[in-house]
Parts: C-alpha cells; structure tokens; sequence
C-alpha cells in the first residue's frame, strides 16, 4: 500500500484511505448537511411566505450555497481536515507533503465537490477513486490534498529515539506553546526514520526542521550541537513535560498524609509474621481481672504482725454482761 512521501523523499507513513471508508464519511457528512438544509428550508418557507417568488427563490439558492457547499469548506477548514463524517471514520484531509490544509485547499475540494458528487451524485468521485492510485478523487488532485486513515496500528519499531544524554534537561526553559501539531509530526516521523534515509537528505532534512523549530520557539540550539540531536532533545523535553503533566500529584497533596489539608495517619500495611515470630502464635483469650478496691490507709501505731492477722469486729457496747 503507497503511502505519503514529502518532496525529500521521506517517508511520512501515512496510509491513504480508500474508497469503502470515504464513502462511509460522505455519506455521514451528506446526512447530516441535507438535514440541516431541510430544516432551514422549512424554516424559510415560514418566514419568506409575505416575499415574492424571486426573493424567496433568492433566499433558496442562498441557503443552498451556504448549507451545501460553504459549510463543508468551513468545517473543513477550521477543523483541519477532519468533517463529522472523517471524525467518526477515522480519516483526515492532509496535504501531499502530509501537513494540515488550509482555506485554499478546502474550497477547492468543495467547488469540485459540486460537480463530482452533489451534481453527478458521486459517480465522478467513485470512479476517480477507483482509478487513482492514492485513492483521491477531482478535488483531491486539483487541491493538491490526500485523505489518510489516522487509526493505523503504530508499526514496530518505530520509536522516536532518546536524545543524547548530554542534551537531557538542556532545553527546560524553551516555550513550545507555539510549535503546530503539524511540525511536531513532521519531526517525530523524521526521527523515527533517520536512519533510513540517505545522509545528505536527512542532513538538509533535519536543518531545514531545526529551522522550523527555531523560528517558532526564537531559541537556537547550542553552540556545536547538530541539527537532528537538537531535534531529539527538543522532542524528548516535550515528551517529559506531557508525562509530568499526566502523572504529576493534584495540588496540595502530601506523601504524609495522602490528602491536601489533612492530617489523618496513613494507615500501614499488615506485616505478615513468620512462622516462627512469636506474633504467629495466636494468644488465648484473656479475661478481664475484676478490679479491686484500693486497701484502706494502715495504723502505723499498729505491729506488723498485728496488721497481717485478721482482727475480728468486735459487738457493740450495750452495757449488759452475760453470767458466768
């Protein structure tokens, strides 16, 4: 299967889409235009009934061209190749080098798109597909745009290399905010394919991207460092700084106490005794010692001996004395 190659001879992997899954997409896209171009012509058939047949005949061509036609092209343009239709297909308008397209080429399709599908309905685009080898129909070649499939299994093997360790941690301080997903794809495909291509090619490929890259961060690269290290060190920072985005702790999280603003103890896991650990012989029940009252304060005019032996109470006084 052709896949996307840039003017450099590099090879961007990415596989065209053929013309069972655009056909899906069309019609999820046609579906979804012609109801809502109903929907405003009902609409307008009530509030152009007080008209006459020009102006509402007007109205009608006006809606045509703006539902049928303008609104494609502006989906297109804003969501960078990727209609209701391709979203749920899992395909993309790029461009032949593969890059994201613009208002140009969108309305391109979409004025070819009048007369190969909505005009001949998609008999013309159905047999251009068939016949090219990329799949693209009129719109496709006169734009200059190709569909691809963006759910391909990655390939094996096909890993963006480390950068040098000496480049780790060097570009902290870059601001990246300004750098498209475009290039960014462009650089990974690159690195992960360098070694493939001729030197003189990935040379010049590789500065004319460090170029690219400078021009949206206005940083160089180090004084020494060559174009494709300086590329993987910018891409390596960006990937430590998206997983440190992913993994990071919330705010106001402790090791100690588990939660932001608590101070509950983090409960210990069980330690399994061994089987000669005194904590694996299991302890009989215990019975609690029924408390006793605390002895009364002693005499200590009192003997000891006489404080060991039991004194007997004696009876009370009554003044009567027993015979003899």
């Amino acid at each position: 299967m052709s896949g996307v190659v840039t003017g450099d001879a590099v090879y961007l992997g990415l596989q065209p889409a053929r013309l069972p899954s655009r056909a899906l997409a069309l019609l999820i896209d046609l579906i979804v235009v012609w109801v809502a171009y109903l929907l405003i012509s009902v609409g307008l058939v009530f509030a152009t009934a007080s008209l006459d047949e020009a102006a509402a005949m007007a109205l009608s061509v006006v809606s045509f061209l703006l539902v049928l036609v303008g609104a494609p092209i502006a989906v297109e343009t804003l969501s960078h190749g990727r209609s209701l239709g391709k979203l749920a297909c899992g395909l993309r308008v790029v461009r032949d080098d593969g890059g994201p397209i613009r208002f140009r080429h969108a309305l391109m399709r979409g004025a070819m798109g009048v007369v190969e599908i909505l005009m001949t309905f998609g008999a013309v685009a159905c047999v251009a597909s068939l016949v090219s080898e990329r799949g693209r129909r009129l719109g496709d070649v006169f734009a200059g745009t190709l569909v691809v499939r963006e759910r391909v299994a990655p390939a094996a093997g096909m890993v963006v290399p480390p950068p040098p360790p000496w480049l780790v941690g060097r570009f902290a301080g870059l601001d990246l905010s300004a750098v498209p997903d475009a290039l960014w794809l462009e650089i990974r495909q690159y690195l992960t394919r360098m070694g493939q291509l001729d030197p003189a090619i990935g040379q010049r490929l590789a500065e004319r991207l460090a170029d690219e890259l400078v021009a949206r961060t206005g940083t160089p690269p180090p004084p020494g460092v060559p174009a494709a290290a300086y590329l993987a060190g910018v891409v390596g920072e960006r990937q430590a700084r998206e997983a440190r985005r992913v993994f990071a702790p919330p705010a106001g999280w402790s090791a100690g106490t588990g939660t932001g603003g608590s101070s509950a103890p983090v409960p210990q896991a069980p330690v399994s005794p061994t089987p000669f650990s005194p904590a694996s012989v299991s302890p009989a029940p215990v019975s609690p010692a029924p408390v006793s009252p605390a002895p009364a304060a002693q005499d200590p005019a009192v003997p000891v001996d006489a404080r060991t032996e039991p004194v007997a109470p004696r009876p009370p006084a009554t003044g009567f004395a027993p015979p003899a």
